[in-house]
């Protein structure tokens, strides 16, 4: 667990030689659905920094329903982003992170998660993303993303 967290903070201030790849902050939009033995629905909101190169560490917030009871999903994500300065077509990317799940009438669980998803090309300023993992059972995540992109 410490490991994990360890390479969350380095991915957040590590800095990149010149020319290693583009440094972005991004923000996102979406829906998460997990199924599992109680099913959870919500919108989600994220925040990410990729300091540059092929890394990311995300956070997500999701509120919903967790069966009938109101839900708070947290997620803190380290990602490999495999083309990084792609213009065009899918980029392609892969994660692995701690999770929180919490209800109001029931108590709250960590949880490990994985993910592999695909987005709009990275080196544009806004697109989609969809995800597939395993988080507390099986996991998707979709919506929109916008990026804060250095001036060219």
């Amino acid at each position: 667990m410490r490991r994990v967290l360890a390479s969350l903070a380095l991915a957040l201030f590590a800095r990149a030689a010149p020319g290693q790849g583009l440094p972005a902050t991004e923000v996102d939009l979406g829906t998460v659905a997990t199924w599992a033995r109680r099913d959870f629905y919500g919108l989600s909101l994220g925040v990410s920094r990729r300091p540059s190169g092929q890394g990311r560490a995300a956070l997500n917030i999701a509120g919903g329903a967790l069966g009938k009871d109101a839900a708070l999903r947290i997620e803190l994500t380290g990602q490999f982003l495999v083309l990084p300065e792609a213009k065009s077509g899918i980029s392609p990317y892969a994660g692995l992170g701690i999770a929180y799940l919490g209800a109001r009438h029931a108590r709250g669980t960590g949880i490990l998660v994985a993910l592999l998803g695909v987005e709009a090309p990275e080196g544009r300023r806004r697109g989609w993303f969809a995800e597939l993992g395993l988080g507390g059972g099986v996991r998707l995540r979709a919506g929109y993303r916008w990026r804060q992109l250095p001036p060219f």
